[in-house]
C-alpha cells in the first residue's frame, strides 16, 4: 500500500496543496495538529504505524519535511523507524527519498533532510518567539490580559483533547452523534460542539 501523509496545524486549515498527487496513492492519512507533537503520537501517525506493523505499508510520501514535524530529533527518529522496516519516505516538495533503490539509506538525502529539518525547527522557534514578543508588547500597552475567568476555550485546544479528537475522527468517518457519544463517552452537547468547530457537515 502506498500512503500519502498530510498535516496542518489547525482544524480550519486545508490540506489541498499537499494532496495534489493524491490519485497516485492508495490512502491519504491526515493530521490536524502541531508539528511539535511526535509523529507516532498523532492520530494519523498511529494509523500509519498500525499499517506498518501489519506489513501493509510499502511506501510513504509526505509533501514536505516540515509536514513530518518541526522537531529534528523526531523527524530523524521517524525516518529511522521506517528505514529499519525497509520503507522509503518520499518528500515530494524537496524531491528527496530516504532509501536508495537497493534499500540502503541515501547519505545525500540524509544530509539534506538534517539541514532542512533544522531549518524547520528554527522556523517553529521563531514563530513562538514572535508570538511571545507580541504578547509582551500587548501586556505593556495594557491590551492583553490573558484568558479571563469564564472565557471560552480556544477551538484548537478544545479539539486537541484526547476524547474530542477521537470524536472528531469518528464523525468524519460518518458515525452519528449519538453513536459517537456512546463510543467515546462524552455528552451529546460536546459532540455538537466538536462537529461545529471541526467543520463536519
Amino acid at each position: 500500500m502506498k500512503i500519502l501523509y498530510c498535516r496542518v496545524s489547525t482544524a480550519d486549515q486545508k490540506t489541498d496543496r499537499q494532496r495534489v498527487t493524491e490519485t497516485d496513492f492508495d490512502l491519504v492519512v491526515e493530521d490536524k495538529c502541531s508539528g511539535a507533537i511526535p509523529f507516532f503520537e498523532r492520530e494519523g501517525g498511529k494509523e500509519i504505524k498500525k499499517l506498518t506493523d501489519a506489513g501493509v505499508l510499502k511506501s510513504l510520501a509526505i509533501y514536505s519535511i516540515d509536514r513530518a514535524g518541526r522537531d529534528l530529533r523526531d523527524i530523524l527518529n521517524t525516518i529511522h523507524f521506517f528505514s529499519q522496516k525497509g520503507i522509503a519516505i518520499n518528500f515530494i516538495s524537496q524531491g528527496l527519498t530516504t532509501l536508495t533503490p537497493d534499500g540502503k539509506e541515501s547519505p545525500i538525502s540524509k544530509l539534506m533532510i538534517s539541514i532542512l529539518g533544522t531549518v524547520s525547527e528554527m522556523e517553529r522557534s521563531q514563530i513562538r518567539e514572535r508570538q511571545l514578543d507580541g504578547i509582551r508588547i500587548a501586556k505593556l500597552k495594557g491590551v492583553y490580559k490573558g484568558r479571563m475567568a469564564g472565557s471560552k476555550e480556544d477551538a484548537l485546544a478544545f479539539l486537541s483533547k484526547k476524547k474530542n479528537k477521537k470524536a472528531l475522527d469518528l464523525l468524519k468517518q460518518g458515525y452519528k452523534g449519538t453513536e459517537v457519544s456512546k463510543i467515546v463517552g462524552i455528552n451529546i452537547n460536546t459532540i455538537t460542539k466538536v462537529r461545529k468547530l471541526g467543520l463536519v457537515a
